[in-house]
């Protein structure tokens, strides 16, 4: 680990001025930022301690809404009245993620900002990866890539998001509230993360200095909803393929329906398309398959994970099933 400096604010605007500084990072719960940093994969040249922000609150919002503080524990997030009544989808993704003991510790904001398991991104050893170091090309696209992206990938990176919870987040339209040197602004879910493209090494449309500081939830009628997370193993993994699936139903007919996927991209995946096709239908089998075949439309698998193609056809229409009451 290199060495660093470390300061502690208690309000907002300490933050922001202390974080401004070149090699600065916000240090939260750090449960991915020091184990990159003790990996050599991170290197700040100073940390800015923002776990005395009073930014823990979840709130109503006068529209109907909620609003979750970055500081939230990801345990109390999904645990929470209101979180679990309205917004059963984020409770269910949430108590997937991780285990307890992380889930007690990590907080709404920091899961956003968390990194990709990628191996090669991990493991320094391993020159070629462009979203450590860019420009040294990408090791996953001729290695071993089983866990790797199969929708929105590019040449330079083919790393998949690993957080349960923004998968989630973006099938419920969220907003992300952030505060900066430049003010405050408010950025869409389906926009906070970016794809790869040419500049791998950059996860979030955050700018350099900007603190993440709650994410609102606009009122929500998707309460038939499913979270759906497939692994390796049943406890502390990451997805290979997960569905965030809600519906508004009208009687039989779906009046609304939210799909996004996670394991498969390099940010979380709203399938519009899918959701396109359930909306005015009554849900059948037939349909499910259809709406799922479009998610993956255009999905371009590697050597180890061709295998995610079918298997997010099968997540989506099994997790709808479930949200509609079909299962």
């Amino acid at each position: 680990m290199n060495s660093f400096s470390y300061v502690r604010v208690s309000d907002v605007e300490s933050a922001l001025r202390e974080g401004g500084a070149a090699g600065s990072r916000f240090l939260g719960a750090g449960t991915n930022l020091l184990d990159l940093m003790k990996g050599g994969v991170e290197q700040p040249r100073r940390l800015i301690d923002v776990t005395r922000l009073p930014l823990a609150a979840i709130e109503e919002l006068p529209d109907g809404g909620l609003r979750i503080g970055a500081m939230a524990a990801n345990s109390d997030a999904a645990n929470h009245q209101l979180v679990r009544a309205r917004y059963p989808l984020l409770s269910q993704a949430l108590l997937a993620g991780a285990s307890p003991q992380l889930r007690n510790m990590a907080t709404v904001g920091g899961n956003l900002l968390q990194r990709t398991r990628c191996y090669y991104f991990y493991d320094t050893a391993f020159g070629a990866c462009n979203k450590r170091n860019p420009g040294s090309g990408c090791a996953a696209l001729e290695g071993y890539n089983r866990i790797h992206a199969i929708l929105g990938a590019s040449p330079s990176c083919i790393a998949v998001h690993p957080s349960d919870m923004a998968v989630a987040l973006a099938a419920l339209d969220a907003t992300v509230r952030v505060h900066g040197p430049q003010g405050e602004r408010a950025i869409p879910m389906r926009e906070f993360h970016r794809l790869p493209g040419d500049t791998p090494q950059r996860d979030t449309n955050l700018e350099h200095g900007e603190l993440i500081t709650a994410v609102d939830l606009p009122a929500s009628q998707f309460t038939k909803a499913h979270y759906l997370k497939l692994r390796d193993r049943a406890s502390y993994a990451f997805a290979l393929v997960s569905v965030a699936a809600a519906l508004d139903m009208q009687g039989n007919r779906v009046r609304g329906a939210r799909i996004a996927l996670g394991g498969v991209a390099h940010k979380p995946w709203r399938a519009t398309q899918a959701e396109a096709l359930l909306i005015g239908s009554s849900l059948s089998t037939d349909l499910l398959r259809k709406a799922a075949a479009a998610a993956v439309e255009g999905a371009k698998p590697y050597r180890d994970n061709a295998f995610k193609v079918e298997l997010a056809q099968r997540a989506i229409v099994r997790a709808l099933q479930t949200a509609g009451g079909m299962a």
